[in-house]
């Protein structure tokens, strides 16, 4: 079903490692709002869409969400991977280091473990596009209050297309709400 190409979507570079935004980035791979949760959602909600169009989407947006958990993990290695350890304890992450030293692991930005308490997935069509558009609004935000943290134009511009993607997909549900609401409306005769 799923073609890996060996190339991330959107090329990830840093200026300079900087510990103190990949402690911040972190949270957007296992954050409540980052890219592992809405792939999870999106790939679990699918099955109860009611429509083959809804069904598309939902794997096509829950796919593109593991190609930006991936992006997202590229940024953050990079910020840290050649940084000293002095400023990994300066920034405080030094508690994450000695559990995982520069390895990736799916925690928010206060270095809480990923839980599955922050996806749903109700059964209802109309309540789970509806969460996953707030799902995609959050994560827009989030991208937001990165860049505003940000001053490396090289991971600002990586911040950028990933909450683009996000507006893109909050569109896309939008209108997969319709064609399920035009379906749940009209008369079914079997």
């Amino acid at each position: 079903m799923w073609v890996y190409e060996k190339a991330l979507l959107y090329p990830v570079r840093v200026t300079r490692p900087d510990p103190r935004m990949a402690k911040n980035i972190i949270t957007q791979y296992g954050g409540p709002d980052g890219e592992l949760a809405a792939s999870l959602r999106y790939l679990t909600q699918r099955y109860t869409m009611p429509i083959p169009q809804a069904i598309g989407v939902l794997t096509d947006i829950g796919t593109e969400e593991l190609a930006h958990m991936e992006i997202v993990a590229a940024l953050v290695y990079n910020l840290i991977r050649d940084a000293p350890l002095s400023e990994i304890k300066a920034v405080g992450l030094d508690a994450y280091y000695a559990d995982h030293d520069r390895a990736l692991y799916f925690v928010n930005a206060a270095g809480a473990p990923w839980t599955a308490s922050y996806i749903q997935s109700k059964g209802d069509p109309v309540t789970d596009l509806h969460e996953d558009m707030a799902a995609e609004q959050k994560a827009r935000s989030t991208y937001e209050y990165l860049i505003d943290l940000s001053d490396d134009p090289d991971v600002i511009d990586v911040l950028r297309w990933l909450r683009e993607r996000e507006v893109v997909h909050f569109q896309r549900f939008g209108e997969t709400l319709n064609l399920v609401h035009d379906y749940l409306n009209s008369r079914h005769v079997f």
